[in-house]
């Protein structure tokens, strides 16, 4: 297998990993809790799925499982643009996964409808759980973004490397502390598009938001990340040395 294929492949079961845990807390817990209130077992999840992948994956793939991420990166000149459309397919693609996984499992609990269930979705207005509008979900989506894909440039550096799975996944836990009420949280492109296949319908008309407020946000993350001061070829230098934050 070549070393793309391997971070690809890396790419791909992490992002699967973390729609199975993340939408698996707002779908399984439903059943529990029939009004709704999985209280903090939603973002709590999220954030240790994404810490435990990272862990896995991260001197592998460099972890993003999110294509905000990869772009934030590409801007900042810390990621290759070659690498760009790949490692966001493998991302779909492994949330598709995750999400056809957790339908299975879901699927076994009678009287449980795919059609009527939003399966972990992302919505606003009549979508939103707690009926947030259109306006509310882009600003959260925009800014939690933004400081999300800003604080993993700012862990890519050597010295933070360790801790860098730990602190991504706290602070995925916290923005999902406030997201989940407006849209059921979200901030990463692929996570949004695997429920929303299955879902169809109202899932994957208003996906949109869901891609371009993420990808507004990585790119302005990567703009601020980057410095005016550094020339090209230092940049060009970072890019050659192989590490798994320069893939």
């Amino acid at each position: 297998m070549s070393r793309l294929s391997s971070r690809l492949l890396a790419e791909a079961a992490g992002t699967a990993w973390i729609v199975f845990v993340g939408c698996g807390s707002l779908i399984l817990n439903s059943a529990l809790s029939p009004g709704g209130g999985a209280g903090l077992a939603v973002p709590v999840a999220f954030g240790l799925a994404l810490a435990i992948a990272s862990y896995a994956a991260r001197g592998l793939s460099g972890a993003h499982f999110n294509p905000a991420v990869t772009i934030g990166f590409a801007v900042a000149q810390r990621f290759r643009v070659s690498h760009l459309l790949p490692y966001i397919a493998a991302q779909i693609l492994g949330a598709t996964a995750g999400a056809a996984l957790l339908d299975i499992v879901a699927s076994g609990r009678p009287g449980f409808d795919l059609a009527i269930s939003d399966f972990g979705a992302n919505g606003y207005a009549e979508h939103s759980p707690a009926d947030f509008q259109l306006q509310s979900a882009l600003v959260l989506e925009l800014t939690m973004s933004l400081a999300f894909v800003w604080l993993n440039l700012q862990l890519s550096r050597r010295a933070l490397r360790q801790v860098a799975p730990f602190v991504n996944g706290a602070c995925l836990c916290a923005i999902y502390v406030i997201a989940v009420p407006v849209t059921n949280g979200s901030i990463n492109p692929a996570r949004s598009s695997g429920p929303a296949l299955f879902v169809g319908g109202w899932a994957l008309d208003q996906l949109w938001l869901f891609w371009a407020a993420p990808i507004a946000g990585g790119v302005l993350a990567g703009l601020l990340h980057s410095r005016p001061g550094v020339s090209r070829k230092t940049h060009a230098a970072g890019l050659a040395r192989k590490t798994p934050e320069h893939p």
